[in-house]
């Protein structure tokens, strides 16, 4: 199929930053895009070639503007998967699959789908919500500390939370949850797969991913990861076998807890690009985002490795600021060689708001460690 130049038309189901930076591509390569997005402020409303106001999770909305494309994939999990199973079966390729996406969307089924097919994984309970998990703390079911998360719905350090005491879970919501066991580790790490339509597979090099204390986002990522070969080897192994576990098709980003021991546990997935490989655009022969095009459209799969190290720094909305912001000092960042800032297009900032990534490219990892520590004391996203 010719989908360059021509009447194509691709579906992107959510309109956030991901999206925006999967439209760089489309545009590169002349692609005619649609996308579908609630927020009238939606960061790819202006280089999508039409852009679409609605709700992901309402079935009619979803399958409607299914209707409108010629191939329907995704930048966020939270869509409706009853529509999309329709538009499947009347002959909509829909990528990845919804088949997929529910088994990832709930994270009680994708931990229990981890234990079904013998990937290792952080123990675990499910409950219906939190007044079943305090029954079984009360039973000496459930032992402190445990990580507690929210089975949907969770988003950037959103939904989870550190459980040491009772106390910790005032406030907490009445939603459908997990509970995992804590892990020591060293290393917190990622991979993505990516995988064609004919099974063309492909992964990237394992990225270290350094988190923020309090807001539990990644404040770096790190590429290649400061690990041992035989780390990565094992790390790029088990990635490999949840990718061919779950049978995606596009990009599968998987994060995983390297032990005090060494062994590799995963964490959880996204079936999309991800913020683990945002270091790609400017570090890597092939983007992830130009890579889950070409996974998608069944074109060759891109070379996955890196021209030079690579480290990406999340820029967020500063504590104590809301409204209009203001990318303080992002001139003195754009004199330093190497740095390139991303702008994600949210007008608004408010504390721990995704607005923005800065990549630092290098010959030198310790150098571009060093840049990327004084771009982060230096930039500061404001009101």
């Amino acid at each position: 199929m010719n989908y360059f130049s021509s009447d194509f038309k691709l579906g992107i189901l959510g309109g956030g930053q991901l999206g925006k930076m999967l439209l760089a591509e489309t545009r590169k390569f002349d692609i005619q895009t649609y996308v579908l997005d609630p927020s009238s402020e939606a960061p790819c409303q202006f280089g999508a070639t039409k852009f679409f106001r609605g709700n992901l999770m309402d079935f009619e909305t979803v399958y409607q503007f299914g209707k409108m494309v010629d191939l329907l994939t995704i930048e966020i999990e939270n869509v409706n998967l009853d529509a999309l199973d329709v538009l499947e079966e009347e002959g909509l390729k829909v990528y990845p699959s919804p088949k997929t996406l529910r088994l990832i969307q709930n994270k009680g089924r994708q931990k229990d789908f981890y234990v079904e097919n013998e990937i290792p994984t952080s123990a675990h309970q499910r409950f219906v919500g939190i007044n079943d998990l305090k029954k079984s703390i009360e039973k000496d079911e459930l032992d402190f500390p445990f990580v507690w998360k929210c089975a949907q719905f969770g988003y950037d350090g959103n939904g989870v939370k550190i459980v040491r005491s009772t106390m910790d879970l005032i406030d907490l919501p009445e939603v459908e949850c997990i509970a995992e066991q804590m892990i020591p580790f060293k290393n917190e790490l990622a991979v993505i797969v990516s995988r064609s339509v004919s099974g063309e597979v492909k992964t990237y090099p394992v990225v270290e991913m350094e988190f923020h204390p309090e807001a539990n986002q990644v404040e770096y990522v790190i590429c290649p990861a400061r690990i041992d070969e035989n780390i990565a080897v094992k790390a790029q192994k088990v990635a490999l076998q949840v990718s061919e576990a779950f049978n995606h098709i596009g990009l599968l980003a998987v994060e995983m807890f390297q032990t005090e021991d060494d062994e590799i546990l995963v964490n959880e997935v996204a079936p999309r690009p991800h913020n683990s490989g945002h270091y790609s655009i400017e570090a890597s022969y092939t983007s992830q985002f130009e890579q889950h095009i070409r996974s998608i459209l069944n074109l060759p799969l891109g070379n996955t490795n890196s021209k030079v190290a690579g480290i990406m720094v999340n820029l967020v909305g500063e504590e104590g600021f809301s409204g209009q912001v203001v990318y303080e000092n992002i001139e003195k960042i754009m004199a330093i060689d190497g740095v390139t800032p991303h702008i994600y297009g949210k007008r608004e900032t408010r504390p721990f708001r995704k607005m923005g990534h800065v990549t630092i490219v290098n010959e030198n990892m310790t150098e571009a460690r060093r840049i990327a520590e004084e771009v982060k004391n230096s930039i500061r996203v404001i009101s």
